[in-house]
């Protein structure tokens, strides 16, 4: 947890302790003003939540899937095992890499490690050589990843191992396993790893699966795993036998596990950004030519007509975003706007960058779920008979690295737009006639909310300072035998850091958008918001009132801040027939769909860009768009972005990643920072 979210987590409580409600004082707000006097989202009298079905884990090397890490990071208890192919592939690559050994000098196995990679190792060596790689190594500082990535990246450290090239028995690989299915949690520490693999938080994790006095946790209990492993039913005991060790502590697991966590949030950060620029939109009354179709698919990025379709579902039906709308605040003195700031117009292109970046970690980290990312490997010998080890560099995490940089920019490019959205409410000229500073009450004696968009401008520096990418910084060590580093683990960390502030500077977009809205709620009256846009404004009126005189601010964007790190503004376009499920389980689903839908809907038009012709009239298609209506009717919005969802599992979790990357079906298993 970052100090920001310790600092938030800390005053959110004292928000609920010392103020249960705020006064209402928009005009009308009868409603809102019952909302206000609700407790604040962390004691929410919401039913509590089904049971989460466990998630059935076999795991073969090959088939591991998006939905399966999800689930994991959500919380779902865990089964998992490793296929009989697996074991018997891997019983067969221990044995040819124990024969290998006669014949070749290997790294780990019987050679020592790192610069000292030249000293021999006999074999009556060779226990005491995996206990004190592991006790070496584990040299890691700072705060333990979260309990739910730690899970995920021994999930993965088996799944990879039942690949059969790291020449570990079988044992191994399930013995990590036994652990996660047991709940026991090694105390993995955040400092240490160079991207080089993850060899001191892994380290942390080999010595508690082995029961030395490694701390782990275990039912909210903390203590050595040498006294935890026997509460939990397992044997405290396990002894790593020659070459076992390193393949433990060897490879970016670790590293691919926070960044799947990381692609987790953003991408329901991602469907909460869009969110908030749609109420943004109707609190100025935007323009609907931003969102035009035929001016995105111009411009040819699949993930831009994505996004643009979406917001266009979600103001389908809002009469506030018309000619007529734009009139109502001052009639007398209207005329026609030419067009919005570059902030608005641009802002489907610019949430477009961060779907890009996503589709493209989505892709990577399947892979590298499915891969072997440590050193050496075995292989069968290409000429002869047996097994040969092979050297390399396959625990190298810079492609993840550079990823977590990239998505890092993205995320603080949305931030950046974020605020700026934010600062334009406070002036009555860029948000055409709302009060100024967004105040309630008398302006002038009342301040509004000028401070809380102040939260947002504060943390939108502090993101671009961490945006700087880690990964041009390496630097040499281990007497120049590790001379290149990749610092992923650093450009992971800082891309947590900065979704952790990317709620908060969200939650203050939707405060101030909300209180826009409801400023002009009675001279805009009859007119309709569109019908995800009303669904928000009401979400977080639920806890939130309308500011009215001035009052204690800290407690609303805390709340607002809690309703979008727990998914609560995730914006729903979803048929009908889906409308009568709770909203906190509908927006926990869309996040699912929404990024399944986005790689799948990318993919579908890079294919067809690539078929095109040139010329769209050739094929009848510009005269398709050249007869189309500009402005689509609301029905025809709604389904454009209903009929495209993925049919979805009893779980609720999209097929869709499963039907696209290779051999994902035959993992039985199911589909934030905690």
């Amino acid at each position: 947890m970052s100090e920001l979210r310790r600092i938030g987590t800390g005053l959110g409580l004292l928000a609920v302790l010392c103020v249960p409600g705020q006064a209402a004082a928009g005009p009308g707000q009868a409603a809102a003003s019952r909302a206000a006097t609700k407790p604040a989202p962390p004691t929410s009298a919401r039913p509590a939540a089904a049971p989460a079905a466990p998630v059935n884990l076999v795991l073969d090397g090959d088939s591991f899937s998006l939905s399966d890490a999800f689930a994991i990071l959500d919380g779902r208890p865990v089964s998992a095992r490793i296929a009989p192919g697996a074991n018997t592939a891997m019983a067969r690559s221990r044995a040819g890499a124990l024969a290998a050994l006669d014949g070749q000098r290997v790294y780990g196995w019987n050679q020592a490690l790192g610069p000292l990679k030249d000293r021999p190792l006999t074999l009556e060596q060779a226990e005491q050589f995996q206990r004190n790689v592991l006790r070496s190594h584990a040299a890691g500082v700072g705060e333990p990843l979260p309990d739910n990535v730690v899970k995920l990246a021994l999930v993965l450290k088996a799944n990879q191992m039942a690949r059969g090239r790291v020449g570990v028995r079988p044992e191994v690989p399930q013995r990590l396993l036994d652990l996660v299915n047991a709940g026991v949690v090694p105390l993995m520490p955040q400092i240490g790893s160079l991207g080089t693999g993850d060899l001191q938080p892994q380290a942390a994790a080999g010595l508690a699966a082995i029961g030395e006095n490694a701390p782990v946790r275990y039912r909210g209990q903390q203590g050595p795993a040498s006294e935890m492993l026997p509460r939990a039913g397992l044997t405290r005991d396990f002894t790593l036998q020659a070459g076992e060790a390193l393949p433990i502590i060897s490879g970016s697991t670790v590293l691919a596990a926070s960044l799947l966590h990381a692609l987790h949030r953003a991408t329901t950060l991602a469907d909460q950004a869009e969110g908030a620029l749609a109420l943004f939109m109707e609190a100025i009354r935007a323009e609907r030519g931003s969102l035009d179709a035929r001016t995105h698919r111009e411009r040819r990025i699949p993930e831009e007509n994505v996004v643009a379709a979406r917001l266009r579902a979600m103001v389908a039906g809002s009469r506030w975003m018309t000619d007529e709308g734009r009139r109502r605040l001052d009639p007398a003195n209207y005329s026609p706007r030419v067009q919005d700031a570059v902030s608005v117009r641009a802002a489907p292109h610019i949430l477009a960058g961060l779907r890009h970046q996503l589709a493209d970690a989505r892709r990577t980290l399947v892979r590298e779920a499915n891969a072997s990312t440590s050193n050496p490997l075995v292989f069968r010998r290409d000429r002869g008979t047996g097994y040969e080890f092979v050297m390399g560099g396959n625990w190298d995490g810079s492609v993840m690295g550079h990823l977590a940089d990239n998505l890092n920019a993205e995320i603080t490019d949305v931030g950046v737009l974020s605020q700026e959205l934010s600062g334009r409410l406070l002036s009555p000229r860029w948000s055409y006639g709302l009060p100024a500073n967004l105040a309630g009450g008398e302006v002038g004696l009342n301040s509004g909310m000028v401070q809380v968009q102040t939260v947002a401008a504060a943390l939108v520096p502090e993101m671009q300072v961490r945006a700087t990418p880690a990964g041009t910084l390496s630097r040499p060590v281990k007497d120049g035998q590790e001379d290149h580093n990749t610092m992923a683990m650093a450009s992971v960390r800082h891309l947590h850091e900065n979704l952790d502030r990317l709620e908060v500077v969200l939650a203050v977009q939707y405060l101030m958008a909300a209180q826009g809205v409801d400023l002009i709620a009675q001279k805009m009256a009859p007119l309709p918001l569109g019908t995800a846009t009303q669904a928000l404004l009401a979400e977080l009126r639920r806890y939130v009132a309308p500011l009215g005189d001035d009052r204690y601010l800290t407690p609303d964007v805390e709340r607002a801040s809690w309703l979008v790190r727990n998914r609560r503004l995730v914006p729903s376009i979803a048929a009908p027939a889906r409308r009568a499920e709770g909203p906190a389980h509908r927006n926990a689903r869309s996040a699912h769909q929404t990024s399944e839908q986005d790689h799948r809907d990318a993919a579908q038009t890079r294919k067809a860009a690539a078929t095109r012709q040139p010329r769209e009239a050739a094929t009848g298609q510009g005269r398709k768009t050249a007869t189309r209506q500009p402005r689509e009717t609301a029905t025809r919005q709604v389904r454009e972005a209903t009929t495209r969802q993925p049919r979805e599992t009893v779980a609720g979790q999209p097929r869709g990643a499963a039907t696209r990357q290779p051999r994902e079906a035959a993992t039985p298993g199911l589909q934030r920072r905690k």
